[in-house]
């Protein structure tokens, strides 16, 4: 995003459940999809309402899985859907940088027998782990379940509350799964007021990338030795971030060393 615009950091609270040994992670999501539509309109860039709603939900229960986890993560989860169509969902984030980005794919995916969640895990000094989890269905809400049950290997429940706020509660050891499992929005909405908890911690979160031409340079010089071959007698080389889809113009002359 631009350093122009000034972007708006939301929290999300980790607050845990005494008695029934599960935590609860919440925020409200406006301000960070905000911040979404804005570096979509800083770049001309429109996403279908479909694929926006799966995205911006993603990015959602995305961030609190991010809580559940240790501080110095780093973590991508790249979506290829069949249904409801053929696209790939990228997001990604750290606790560390205070930051979650996404975008949409829909040009050149190759079509997946199922939906597929994959996830990437890096933390600083171990070699990266990656998860491939077949998801079931069209919801975000569900494959972020799926997922915590076959690579997490425990459960989870992921609820959308008004205005665009997002819950998610997850099994710690000695969890009570029934009540996990009984969990509705009436619930959710009245947590405090009819269970045991405490706010263990907040962390903070809003929509940044980080990319700039600099950094996308040096790849671009590692590509094609002939700039003539690159820019194929155009004077502009578009470029779009893979990470947010912000679109660079890059000149012959930004390539000179």
């Amino acid at each position: 995003m631009s350093e122009e615009l000034v972007e708006e950091f939301i929290t999300v609270e980790s607050i845990f459940v005494r008695g029934r040994n599960c935590l609860a992670l919440r925020s409200k999501f406006s301000p960070l999809f905000t911040d979404y539509y804005l570096h979509l309109m800083q770049y001309g860039l429109r996403n279908e309402e479909l694929y926006d709603s799966l995205l911006k939900e993603l990015m959602a229960y995305f961030t609190l899985y991010m809580v559940a986890r240790p501080w110095a993560e780093q973590h991508a989860w790249t979506v290829n859907l069949r249904t409801p169509a053929v696209a790939n969902l990228f997001v990604t984030g750290s606790s560390l940088t205070e930051s979650v980005v996404g975008r949409v794919f829909t040009q050149d995916i190759k079509e997946p027998e199922e939906n597929t969640l994959y996830s990437t895990l890096l933390r600083k000094g171990f070699e990266p782990q990656y998860s491939v989890v077949p998801i079931p269905g069209t919801s975000p809400a569900r494959w972020v379940e799926e997922f915590y049950r076959q690579s997490e290997q425990r459960n989870a429940r992921c609820i959308e509350l008004p205005d665009e706020c997002y819950t998610m509660v997850t099994a710690q050891p000695d969890a009570d799964e029934e009540w996990l499992a009984s969990l509705t929005r009436e619930k959710m909405a009245h947590l405090e007021e009819d269970e045991n908890t405490r706010v263990l911690e907040t962390r903070r979160f809003r929509f940044y990338c980080g990319c700039t031409l600099d950094r996308i340079l040096p790849t671009l010089k590692t590509l094609q030795e002939n700039k003539e071959d690159l820019f194929q007698g155009e004077e502009e080389l578009e470029v779009t971030c893979p990470r947010c889809a912000a679109i660079y113009r890059v000149t012959k002359e930004n390539l000179e060393d």
